[in-house]
C-alpha cells in the first residue's frame, strides 16, 4: 500500500507542477541555472565515460572475432550498435541517476529541511512549479548530451582501433556505415527524452516529500537513485519491446 501511495503522490506532484506557473522572468533564470547545473555540468563525465567505454567495446569485440571468415568491419558495426542502442541512452542515464538525481534530491531535500519550501508556500508561490518544473525543462536538453556521448563513444572505438591495431581505420569506418538505420537513432532519442523526465521528477519527488534532518537527506538521495535506476531499466524494456519488438 505504501508503494501505491507513493506512486499516487508522484503523479499528483507532476500534475501540481503545472498549476499556477511562476512568472516567466523568474522561471527563465531558474531554467538557465538548472541547464548549467544539470546538463553542462554533466558533459565532462559523459564525455569521459563514453570515450573509454567505446574503446573497451571495440577491444572486446575485436578480441572475440577470432575467425578469419568474419569480416573485420563488424568491429565498427558492433561498436556503433552497442553505443547507439544501449550504452549512450540507457547506461549513461543510470550513471546520471547517481550524479544528477542525487544533486536534485539533496538540493530540494535541503530546502525542505531548512524550511525554505515552507517559506515559498507562505509567499503564495507554487513550490513544485518553482523547483521541479525548471529542472524538467532543463533536462529536455539531455538528448544533446547523449548525442555527444554517442559521437565520443564511436570516436573512442576508432582510437582503440588505430592505436591498438585491432582493426584498420577503413574497416572500422565501413562497419559504422554498414546497415545504418536512422530509426535506431530516433529510438534512442525517444528513450532519452523519457529517461530525462524520469531523471527530473523521481529525484525531485524524493527530495520534496522527505521528512527529517540532514541525515535523512542522504538517505533520500540513495533511495531516489535506486528508484530512478529501476524506473529507467523497466522503461527501457517496455520502450524497446514497443519500438523494436
Amino acid at each position: 500500500m505504501t508503494y501505491l501511495h507513493n506512486i499516487g503522490s508522484y503523479f499528483l506532484m507532476i500534475a501540481e507542477m503545472f498549476r499556477k506557473p511562476t512568472k516567466w522572468s523568474v522561471m527563465k533564470q531558474l531554467i538557465l541555472k538548472d541547464i548549467d547545473d544539470l546538463i553542462i555540468g554533466s558533459l565532462g563525465i559523459i564525455a569521459f565515460i563514453s570515450f573509454f567505454v567505446g574503446g573497451v567495446i571495440t577491444i572486446q569485440t575485436a578480441l572475440n572475432i577470432d575467425s578469419p571468415l568474419i569480416p573485420k568491419y563488424l568491429v565498427g558495426f558492433a561498436t556503433r550498435q552497442s553505443i547507439v542502442l544501449e550504452f549512450a541512452p540507457t547506461f549513461t542515464s543510470i550513471i546520471m541517476a547517481g550524479k544528477v538525481g542525487s544533486f536534485i534530491t539533496s538540493s530540494i531535500g535541503t530546502m525542505r529541511v531548512t524550511e525554505q519550501i515552507d517559506a515559498l508556500e507562505v509567499m503564495g508561490i507554487n513550490s513544485l512549479n518553482y523547483l521541479v518544473f525548471p529542472k524538467t525543462v532543463a533536462l529536455m536538453l539531455y538528448p544533446f548530451a547523449i548525442a555527444i556521448g554517442m559521437f565520443l563513444g564511436i570516436l573512442g572505438g576508432m582510437a582503440a582501433c588505430m592505436f591498438g591495431g585491432y582493426s584498420t581505420l577503413a574497416d572500422y569506418i565501413t562497419g559504422i556505415q554498414t546497415d545504418f538505420e536512422v530509426f535506431h537513432v530516433i529510438y534512442s532519442f525517444i528513450k532519452t527524452f523519457v529517461f530525462a523526465f524520469v531523471l527530473a521528477t523521481i529525484p525531485s519527488f524524493h527530495g520534496y516529500y522527505m521528512k527529517g534532518g540532514a541525515l535523512e537527506v542522504g538517505e533520500a538521495s540513495t533511495t531516489s537513485f535506486v528508484w530512478t535506476a529501476v524506473a529507467i531499466i523497466l522503461l527501457n524494456y517496455v520502450l524497446t519491446d514497443m519500438m523494436l519488438g
